[in-house]
């Protein structure tokens, strides 16, 4: 049956309800402003939208201004991409506001047994981000509640295969190192899409009730490296000064006896020589020998007077009166 444009002639316009007519305008405008609103929304900048069209995995939105499918079709979920999460393990912190951060079994958490089969309580924390946004949402359910178990679970093996004393003291680094890089590896393995960050172990101490006792051993030991470190370095101070002296003196005595003999063997060199020309010239040699020993003793006998033999007045040339004015 076909509509004829004529019937409209038929329609008696008197029982049309011209009050109405509005309505009809207000019903497309009204969806026209909700697909506005749902059509647009704003990534933060610390964030990542992962939207979803009728819940399977469209694309990524990067932070700003973006939009979407209205009406329901499509969805965006907020993954904080940017901003370092945390979570403690044995102990809380107050105002968290991650619901993950700690759990609710602290004691159970914190208590471990050495490889030498000693008990110790061990408090630490790992900050992680989200690498995969979608492979943390879809991959696995509950991630966060995943990878405490797996930090929990890493932890109670590195520090199974240490002795009591390598936990508390000497091995902390080495065992947050490890814990690192095997709860990575367990992270990749199960696809939770984060990124470990830092393990850091804090309060890392024996059971109540032989801490005391710990501590008083610990002391002990402090005070027994103290004691030989100084007499090590008392070792170092008077050892190597003894021997730079005796070395000192060692080197002078030789120094000494090597003068010694050297002068011994100069004069030697010398004597021989005048010997071989008093052979030659005994006369002549005699003088010479008595002058030049003259002439090293006169001037250390200060004021001198040489008179000839046949000299008969003294007096005169002493020059009492120069020497009574000084």
């Amino acid at each position: 049956m076909k509509f004829d444009p004529d019937d409209w002639r038929d329609i008696d316009l008197r029982r049309v309800d011209l009050k109405r007519l509005p309505i009809l305008w207000i019903i497309p405008v009204l969806l026209l402003v909700f697909a506005a609103f749902t059509c647009v929304y704003t990534v933060q900048a610390e964030s990542e939208g992962v939207v979803l069209r009728f819940g399977k995995y469209v694309r990524n939105a990067e932070p700003g201004l973006r939009f979407k499918l209205p009406f329901g079709i499509e969805e965006v979920q907020m993954v904080p991409v940017k901003r370092q999460l945390k979570q403690e393990f044995g102990f809380s912190t107050a105002g968290a506001t991650n619901p993950n951060q700690f759990s609710s079994e602290q004691k159970l958490e914190r208590g471990m047994v050495t490889g030498d089969l000693n008990a110790a309580t061990v408090e630490w924390i790992i900050q992680y981000r989200i690498r995969e946004p979608e492979a943390y949402l879809f991959k696995v359910r509950n991630p966060d509640s995943t990878l405490r178990d797996i930090s929990e679970s890493v932890m109670r093996t590195v520090v199974g295969d240490r002795t009591v004393d390598e936990v508390i003291t000497v091995g902390r680094q080495e065992i947050e190192a490890n814990a690192l890089l095997q709860l990575q590896a367990l992270v990749d393995k199960f696809e939770l899409g984060l990124s470990i960050d830092q393990v850091q172990l804090k309060n890392v101490n024996p059971p109540q009730a032989v801490q005391r006792s710990f501590n008083e051993v610990n002391q002990a030991q402090q005070e027994r490296e103290q004691l030989i470190n100084v007499a090590n370095g008392e070792y170092n101070k008077v050892v190597p000064r003894a021997s730079g002296e005796a070395e000192q003196m060692i080197q002078g005595a030789e120094g000494y006896a090597l003068k010694r003999v050297n002068e011994a063997e100069g004069d030697v060199a010398r004597f021989n020589a005048v010997f071989t020309e008093y052979l030659k010239a005994p006369k002549v040699t005699k003088q010479r020998i008595y002058i030049e020993t003259m002439r090293q003793i006169v001037p250390n006998l200060g004021k001198k007077v040489i008179l000839d033999d046949d000299a008969s007045q003294l007096l005169p040339m002493l020059q009492l009166s120069a020497a009574a004015s000084k």
